[in-house]
């Protein structure tokens, strides 16, 4: 569904996206993933045919890109980061009007209408006005929209930013019945959770490069240790010191918390066991271990 062989954009002497080669098979969710001013953005326009490469091929749903990318656009569906409803119209309305954008007739919008409404849990809504739906309804609804035409590939741009744990846990849900109907889905997010629960396959950028590529599970297998034990309180300090160099596989101090990255967590756990002033969590490792490992912990802005 999507092929990219050697993409590349700059502004000015910056290099924003460097040589990438992606490939999304038909039926897929991957996952793009990256912190702040790592390409995503420029990738997600680039691939839309939204802003033109100085380098590299992009073909999408079969269909040369920036070259015929408003062909290519009739094929994609597009959620994007910030909502763009209609205020003006009702919740049926924008899907009408959103239908008639690709060109649909007004019967044949209107015969998916009930069952958009339906998927989007929004079916007693239908006639009502933008600003009464929640947060999570409006995301729900701007999911709907982008299904309306019934597109081969979705792009979604952080499809559950700002959403409460229910509302996140609605579009997860919609989600994996799109996957599971056979729906091709690119998925940029800045939820690890949500990449490990969604995506088949991602890559994670940074600085405009791949940095890693592979399942979710593969990739924390591959780059993390098995299991984390976070250490905080008072006497953190003289723990690590004492302690972190012979029990960790590896560690690092982030503020007043010490991550011990381990292959053996009982022996952790026996270190810290009946330490007077410590609290620990332990847990396995995850997809987020894995991106901070690959990125680093610096603030991006």
């Amino acid at each position: 569904m999507l092929s990219v062989r050697g993409l590349t954009k700059k502004y000015g002497d910056a290099v924003v996206v460097r040589g990438l080669d992606l490939d999304v098979k038909r039926g897929e969710c991957f996952g793009l993933l990256g912190p702040n001013g790592a390409g995503k953005t420029t990738t997600l326009r680039l691939l839309l045919g939204l802003t033109d490469p100085d380098a590299g091929s992009i073909e999408l749903a079969g269909i040369p890109v920036p070259q015929r990318a408003r062909e290519a656009r009739m094929k994609v569906g597009v959620v994007p980061q910030m909502d763009n409803l209609d205020p003006d119209f009702s919740v049926r309305e924008n899907l009408m009007t959103y239908g008639r954008y690709f060109g649909m007739p007004k019967a044949a919008i209107a015969a998916r209408v009930p069952e958009l409404l339906e998927f989007a849990g929004l079916a007693s809504k239908a006639d009502a006005q933008i600003a009464q739906l929640s947060g999570g309804m409006k995301r729900r609804l701007t999911l709907a929209r982008a299904l309306v035409h019934d597109p081969e590939i979705l792009f979604l741009d952080e499809p559950t930013t700002g959403l409460d744990p229910q509302a996140r846990h609605l579009i997860w849900q919609g989600l994996r019945r799109l996957i599971s109907a056979g729906k091709t889905i690119v998925l940029t997010t800045h939820f690890m959770d949500e990449a490990e629960r969604l995506a088949d396959r991602l890559v994670i950028l940074d600085h405009g490069s791949i940095v890693a590529e592979g399942a979710p599970r593969a990739l924390i297998e591959t780059h993390i240790e098995p299991a984390v034990v976070e250490v905080y309180g008072e006497g953190v300090s003289s723990w690590t010191r004492d302690h972190a160099g012979s029990v960790c596989t590896r560690s690092e101090t982030v503020g007043e918390t010490l991550f011990c990255y381990t292959d053996d967590a009982d022996r952790v756990l026996g270190a810290l066991n009946h330490v007077d002033g410590l609290r620990y969590v332990h847990r396995p490792s995850n997809l987020e271990d894995v991106f901070l490992k690959l990125t680093g912990r610096d603030l991006r802005d």
